[in-house]
This record gives C-alpha cells, sequence and structure tokens, in this order.
C-alpha cells in the first residue's frame, strides 16, 4: 500500500487537472448487490472467492467499517439514494413511498441528472415498495425508463428441474395460467425452495441478464458524449439461494457447519432478536423451532455459492468499462444494502442492530485518485455515498440537506478524522407500541438504546427500555452485553450521549 502522503499529493493534482482542464465530469457506474454483507476475499472472508470484486478493491479504497443506516432493502436504499437517516427522510418500513412522505426530495441520481448527466437504471435499485414501484424505480430519478430484464429460463427465481418438472405438470393438469406471475403461481403449489442448485447457464437468472444489459448500456454511453450515471443493481446473494451448480461447485459442503455462537448475547433484551419470519417463509424451512444443523450448512454454502455468482456478474460490468476504454473517465462505486445473519445469535436474515446485520461493503475506485488497495478503518455509512459522489466528480455538495459526510479525506489519507461513529436504526414493537433502536458503531465498541417512541408521527424520543454495548476487540461476535458492567458505565454513559447527539435526541440528564 502506498504511503498516504503520497495519495493525498496525486489525488489534488489529478483532481485539479481535472478541473482546471475543463475535461468532462467522469462518469458514475454503482454497482449494488441485495443482502451482500462483507463476504469477500478483499474485506478479510478467506473462504469467499470473490476474484472480481477483490481485483476491484485492489484498484481502489475498501472502507472496511461501513455501516447501513436501516438492515433492511427499502429504508436501507432510501438512504443511500437521499443521504439522510430514516428519521429525516421518513422511510422506515415497507409500503411507505419516497416521493409521498417527501415530494419535493432531491435523489443521488436526480441531482447528477440535474447537472447535465444522463441517468439510467436496471435491475433491483431501489426498492419498488418504498417508490413508485418496481418497473419505474423512482421515475424521477432517472433519464429514461428503468429496466428490468428477467431471466432467460427463470420461473419466479427458479431455473432448475424440480420447477420445470412442477411447471409441466401443472400444464398437463390445466392448471398453469399464463397471465399469472410464475412464482406466484408455484408458492400455491408449495414450491418455494429457499437453495437451488441448477445446470444451467447464468443467464437463466435475472442477475445475469441484467449484468448483459448493463453491459450494452456502457458501450452505448460510451460513444456518447455526455456523461452518465448507471446503477446496477443485483438481486443476489438475497434469498432464495440460487445459483448455477458451478458456483456450488467452488466451495465444499463440508468447509461449512453451524455458527459457533448460536445463543443470543448474554445480556441482551428480547427486544433486540426477531423470529426470522423471512426464511420461514420458505417451503423447506421449518416455520418454528432451530432450523436443522445440515439445513443450515445448506443455507451458508448456497449464500456462499450466490455471492461467487453475483462476482461473476460485477466482473462482467467492470470488464465493460475497461473494453471501452472508459475507465479513466468512470468513477465505479460498489455497495451491499445491508449485512447478514448466517446464523449467529442463532439469527438468520437481517433485520437487527448487530454487527452481521449492520455491516456492509462499500468499494470506490476513483481513476483521478491515484490510489489504489487503500484500506479505511474508521466507521463510515452509507449516508457518506451521495456527498462522496458529488465531491469525486466536481459537483457542488448540498451539505445542508444531507447526513452524509463526504469520504474523500479518507480517501485521500485512511488516517484523516470523520465522523467517529457510524449510525444504524431498527423499528420494533413491543407490547403493541412502537420502538426504536438507536445504534452507534465507534472503531471498537457498538452501543444500541431501545426507546419507545411515535416514530411515524415524527417523535423519535422517549423512554429508554434497554441498552446494550458491545465491545469488538475483547468479544468479535457479541456475545456479551456489557451495559450493565459497572467498569463500563462511564464508557457507556458517554456513548449514550454520543448516540444521542447523533440522532439529534435530547441530552442525557446529568
Amino acid at each position: 500500500m502506498r504511503p498516504y502522503i503520497n495519495i493525498k499529493v496525486l489525488f489534488f493534482l489529478c483532481f485539479v487537472t481535472r478541473v482546471v482542464a475543463n475535461t468532462s465530469h467522469p462518469n458514475i457506474v454503482m454497482i449494488i448487490a441485495d443482502d451482500l454483507k462483507p463476504s469477500i476475499g478483499a474485506f478479510g472472508d478467506e473462504k469467499a472467492i470473490t476474484p472480481n470484486m477483490d481485483k476491484l478493491a485492489a484498484n481502489g479504497v475498501v472502507f472496511l467499517n461501513n455501516h447501513c443506516q436501516q438492515a433492511v432493502c427499502g429504508p436501507s436504499r432510501n438512504s443511500v439514494f437521499t443521504g439522510q437517516l430514516p428519521n429525516r427522510n421518513g422511510i422506515w418500513e415497507f409500503g411507505q413511498k419516497l416521493r409521498k412522505v417527501r415530494p419535493n426530495i432531491v435523489t443521488l441520481p436526480q441531482y447528477f441528472k440535474q447537472h447535465g448527466y444522463h441517468a439510467a437504471s436496471m435491475g433491483k435499485v431501489y426498492d419498488g415498495r418504498n417508490t413508485d414501484g418496481w418497473s419505474t424505480q423512482d421515475k424521477a430519478s432517472w433519464s429514461e425508463p428503468h429496466s428490468w430484464p428477467k431471466g432467460k429460463s427463470v420461473l419466479g427465481k427458479y431455473a432448475g428441474v424440480e420447477a420445470k418438472a412442477l411447471v409441466q405438470r401443472l400444464k398437463d393438469e390445466g392448471k398453469w395460467e399464463k397471465s399469472v406471475d410464475a412464482g406466484r403461481q408455484l408458492r400455491a403449489h408449495g414450491f418455494r425452495p429457499s437453495t437451488e442448485a441448477a445446470e444451467v447457464k447464468d443467464t437463466a437468472y435475472a442477475d445475469a441478464v441484467i449484468a448483459q444489459s448493463a453491459v450494452n448500456k456502457i458501450e452505448q454511453f460510451a460513444s456518447e458524449d455526455k456523461p452518465f450515471f448507471l446503477a446496477v443493481g443485483f438481486s443476489s446473494p438475497h434469498l432464495p439461494f440460487n445459483a448455477p451448480t458451478k458456483y456450488w461447485d467452488l466451495y465444499e459442503r463440508e468447509d461449512f457447519s453451524v455458527h459457533t455462537d448460536q445463543k443470543r448475547a448474554k445480556g441482551s433484551p428480547e427486544i433486540a432478536y426477531h423470529n426470522m419470519g423471512e426464511l420461514r417463509s420458505y417451503s423447506d424451512i421449518p416455520n418454528q423451532g432451530p432450523i436443522p444443523k445440515d439445513k443450515q450448512a445448506e443455507l451458508a454454502h448456497g449464500y456462499y455459492a450466490a455471492t461467487s455468482f453475483v462476482d461473476a456478474q460485477i466482473g462482467k460490468v467492470v470488464d465493460a468499462i475497461q473494453t471501452m476504454d472508459i475507465a479513466d473517465n468512470t468513477i465505479i462505486v460498489l455497495w451491499g444494502d445491508h449485512g447478514y445473519h448466517l446464523g449467529d445469535h442463532g439469527l438468520w436474515n437481517k433485520h437487527t442492530n448487530f454487527e452481521q446485520a449492520t455491516r456492509s461493503p462499500l468499494i470506490i475506485v476513483d481513476p483521478g485518485l491515484s490510489s489504489k488497495d487503500v484500506v479505511v478503518k474508521a466507521p463510515t455509512e452509507l449516508t457518506d455515498i451521495y456527498p462522496t459522489l458529488c465531491q469525486l466528480a466536481g459537483l457542488p455538495v448540498p451539505n445542508e440537506k444531507l447526513d452524509g459526510k463526504s469520504l474523500v479525506p479518507l480517501m485521500e489519507n485512511p488516517q484523516a478524522p470523520h465522523r467517529g461513529v457510524a449510525r444504524s436504526q431498527y423499528r420494533r414493537k413491543k407490547g403493541g407500541k412502537p420502538h426504536m433502536g438507536y445504534s452507534i458503531r465507534s472503531d471498537r465498541y457498538r452501543l444500541t438504546e431501545w426507546i419507545q417512541c411515535e416514530y411515524m408521527n415524527g417523535e423519535f424520543d422517549g423512554d429508554s427500555i434497554a441498552i446494550e454495548l458491545y465491545d469488538y476487540q475483547e468479544d468479535s461476535n457479541e456475545t456479551i452485553n456489557l451495559a450493565a458492567d459497572p467498569d463500563q458505565a462511564d464508557r457507556s454513559t458517554a456513548m449514550r450521549q454520543t448516540l444521542r447527539e447523533a440522532f439529534g435526541l435530547s441530552a442525557l440528564e446529568q
């Protein structure tokens, strides 16, 4: 890794050259992977086979301690595209529509569109349940209609022999309706497995077709004079964990076992957990009780297979940028919308304020910044993407409208001061009453405070019902809640005050 002082000088020279020479603004290619935790080689996961994301990281900046603002698809993505915390943009739940809640909001791609960019998107970029629909993905954000190509032989996300056999049987019995969504019909007949390994080409699944569509767009835009903002959203590794067999074969099943820490953290509150309803909605998962050990191994194997599959699709997009000879003027940003539980704490899916749910990968490659293979360990968050891309592209940064903070100083110097903590939150109901769990992550600790409040009515403060404190240096798997430890009283109080300042809540009484 190069010394940061050289990075700083070279970045300044490159940035000045870009502005003074009045060259065109750089293109932006944003790549999003659904439910992707940092199960990536470049993030220290030795099991993960992710050569394309590793290569991308080697050519840019990796943010190791990056966190989402709410560990569920729609609210997390809205925080990225608004640069705001959920308490500010007003999106915490599915069904809330961004433009109804905040009709005058200017999203990240919309802001670039207003500054002369052609903004386009495909795949899962926003979550359609929080915008104007899956097919449009917030029409105001884009210069052209959003597209969502489907897999060539996919049947409700499935492409294997079992799905095809069921469809054929239903057709033979006259029960198959062409006008009805395939996935809905399969579910109605009890077919919704949590994994699939199929002997098919990549293009049997939607993500590979999305990748090819992105390649086609890059080829089109490369021949035009206007700078572009292209958002490419992949659905993997979201459930179901489906991928061609060759990606499953990259791993051995015996390499996957149940997580070593499946118990709840000692002293942790009940409200911190959930019943894994998302996973239990699949037909091969029990409705209640523990997940069988062999199924847990299969799920973990499937998650890594799906991650390797999406890695291959990401590689196709990045290769197209190189092939079209626009890499020298194209910024690439890769992020996952949140992390994922794979059995830790006895949990699967996301939907918590624990580390495995909030920590999400973030990689930024900027050819105007002559730094490669740079690792940032400071706490960062997904809201920081908005101001960072504005600054890197030479656009005015609307700081007063954003909760995020530009990462450019950290890209120049990984030891530069930033925010000090990353902010996350998650909502719950307890006793029929709404609660919000506010959480901050420092370089070593996490403090979470659960507060009863009517957040949907704009009331973000209230009675504190539970506190969690974890020390990742001594307890990386969050097995002990230290909030009640007398030796941690001063730290707990100090971090509670920091948390309240970070979320704009009332100060603690002295």
